[in-house]
């Protein structure tokens, strides 16, 4: 019973070793190439880990040119670290294929193999993933250094890519005219390839996917430029010339938006003209016992609030009339002088029949029918005619308010293009100190409303060097408080027709109104508060919101009007919310907010 059991582990031990020994004699060779596919992966394995932390440097220029060239190298893309993540992680999903095909060459000899191997296996794979972590936190420190990177420049493949764009025309501009070479038509293509995928683009993050390679393709093709084209002094003189020729572009571009603008400001809009006409049908149907306004009694009475208002526009004498009212202590006692030309009469009276501004009296009157001003001004101002926005009527009656006014003491001007927002009243008990004109002064430098007096009359005349000081304090027009009493006494009216003579036989100050109110009214006038009058919405002045708001009469002076479309929208609002959009005639004509 023994010798049986003594021949049974002889036989179980005997199978034993032929199944170990047995594949290593019969494939022998089979065995060497996992053993050296499996050592090789895995010196493969530590080196890439090794050499992840390099960066691989991307240069176009570097891979394309030949020897010799001279000129600087161009580093085309900087975001190097970008790259070497790229770089990293496909190194990575290398190392993981790599990896598994180790492992199984590893499970297959861990069969075969004694303890002693098996225990070398586990410390190589275990000293494997270490250092694959470690490559990890290295890749995912240069990710966050290329975001870091990609947040600080946010526009810097757009400003390359533009830069291509002119230093390729530039080359186009050297070649020979109808040149018609695969490099003529290469350059060519990438220009509008380049022109397309930027666009309109101002950040990196703006350009298409394909960006990048074409920016990459654009500069190998400036590279092949620079050899065929190496006179550097022929490339400075090219940009240069280029240059000049933007500059003349956008000086052309400046000028017809002038003009434009210019020509926006001073044209009326269609609804107008359609409000205009429906005004004045509306007004000729009335009788003319029906044409009159009430309380006009008062028009003469010197102890009450007396505005004058000189316009042709209904819809900005309107938001005048409405904003005084809607603010005044005590509106019974206004009074609004509107004075007009023949041809918009009827439509600004027809408006303020059907829209009477509350308690308070007003009168339209016609500047035609005052028949002493046109001979005394229509005759001085013929030579001007052409320039009929300065030189028209209603802007220079301002100068003869004593005679249009005869019976009144006091009284305050308003040009059509002002908001008020406050009382008006305590106007009337402010101190002139024996001066003629009240007005906010334009001296401060540091203010947007700044108007020297050199920026209106010519100080190289030796009459206005001797009669007036170059740095004297200039006032504005739209707002002011004018004692028609002294007016009367000094005789300003006549000093103001001698110079507007003058003005005429020589430059001695531009047309306007503005330049010959400050010469009339040299020495008399007395300075407002800053908060009577704001100045500055009717261009990109950058008024501040406080100042504004803190005004009691805000003026949209300039050409940017609020009621045109190219008024600016921030001040736009503070017009709209006196104006009724809602009244028919105003929504018969499309004229909305």
């Amino acid at each position: 019973m023994k010798q049986v059991r003594r021949w049974q582990r002889i036989m179980i031990l005997s199978l034993l070793c032929v199944s170990v020994f047995a594949p290593m004699v019969l494939f022998p060779s089979a065995l060497k190439m996992l053993t050296s596919a499996g050592r090789k992966e895995f010196i493969e394995d530590l080196a890439s880990t090794k050499y992840k932390s390099d960066s691989l440097r991307l240069n176009a220029i570097e891979q394309e040119t030949g020897k010799g060239l001279k000129e600087p190298k161009l580093v085309v893309f900087k975001e190097r670290d970008f790259d070497s993540v790229v770089s990293h992680r496909s190194v990575e999903n290398n190392d993981s294929e790599q990896s598994e095909n180790t492992g199984e060459a590893v499970n297959l000899l861990e069969r075969n193999e004694t303890n002693h191997e098996r225990k070398e296996d586990k410390i190589l794979q275990i000293t494997n993933s270490v250092q694959k972590e470690k490559s990890n936190q290295k890749a995912v420190r240069h990710n966050q250094n290329v975001q870091n990177q990609s947040q600080r420049v946010t526009d810097g493949r757009v400003k390359l890519m533009r830069d291509q764009v002119i230093r390729a025309k530039a080359y186009l501009a050297f070649t020979p005219p109808g040149s018609n070479s695969h490099f003529v038509k290469q350059l060519r293509t990438r220009i509008k390839e380049v022109e397309r995928a930027v666009g309109e683009a101002t950040r990196d993050s703006d350009l298409p996917r394909s960006a990048l390679q074409k920016m990459r393709s654009m500069e190998v093709l400036l590279s092949k430029a620079s050899h065929i084209f190496p006179d550097c002094s022929a490339m400075a003189t090219k940009l240069r010339a280029m240059t000049n020729n933007a500059e003349e572009q956008i000086r052309a571009e400046k000028s017809q938006e002038s003009f434009l603008l210019q020509l926006a400001g001073r044209t009326t809009p269609k609804g107008f003209h359609c409000l205009s006409m429906q005004l004045t049908s509306e007004y000729f149907s009335l009788q003319p016992e029906e044409r009159q306004f009430p309380n006009q009694q008062k028009l003469h009475d010197p102890n009450l609030y007396h505005y004058a208002v000189f316009s042709d526009n209904v819809l900005a004498c309107a938001v005048v009339v409405n904003s005084t009212v809607s603010f005044a202590m005590a509106p019974e006692k206004i009074v609004f002088h509107v004075v007009t030309d023949s041809v918009n009469l009827p439509a600004i009276s027809m408006w303020f029949l059907l829209n009477p501004p509350g308690k308070a009296t007003i009168q339209v009157k016609n500047v035609n029918n005052f028949e002493w001003l046109s001979s005394k001004y229509n005759s001085t101002m013929e030579q001007k005619a052409h320039y009929p926005r300065y030189t028209s009527l209603l802007n220079h009656l301002r100068f003869y308010m004593p005679e249009v006014f005869p019976a009144l003491n006091k009284i305050v001007f308003l040009d059509d293009d002002v908001v008020v927002q406050k009382d008006l009243s305590k106007l009337w008990s402010l101190d002139m100190k024996g001066k003629v004109n009240g007005a906010v002064e334009t001296c401060q430098k540091s203010e947007a409303s700044f108007q020297p007096m050199d920026m209106l009359i010519n100080f190289s005349d030796p009459f206005v060097a001797k009669r007036f000081d170059v740095n004297a304090c200039t006032w504005a027009f739209g707002m002011n408080l004018f004692d028609l009493k002294e007016w009367r006494r000094q005789n300003l009216t006549s000093l103001y027709q001698k110079y507007l003579k003058l003005g005429l036989k020589r430059p001695l100050w531009k047309v306007g109104s503005l330049p010959l109110g400050w010469v009339t009214f040299y020495n008399q006038t007395v300075s407002l508060d800053k908060k009577w009058h704001a100045l500055g919405l009717g261009y990109e002045s950058g008024v501040r919101q406080p100042d504004i708001e803190g005004a009691a009469v805000i003026h949209y002076n300039g050409i940017m009007k609020p009621w045109l479309d190219i008024a600016v929208p921030e001040y736009k609002g503070y017009w709209s919310k006196h104006m009724k959009f809602e009244h028919p005639y105003l929504q018969q004509c499309n004229i909305h907010e």
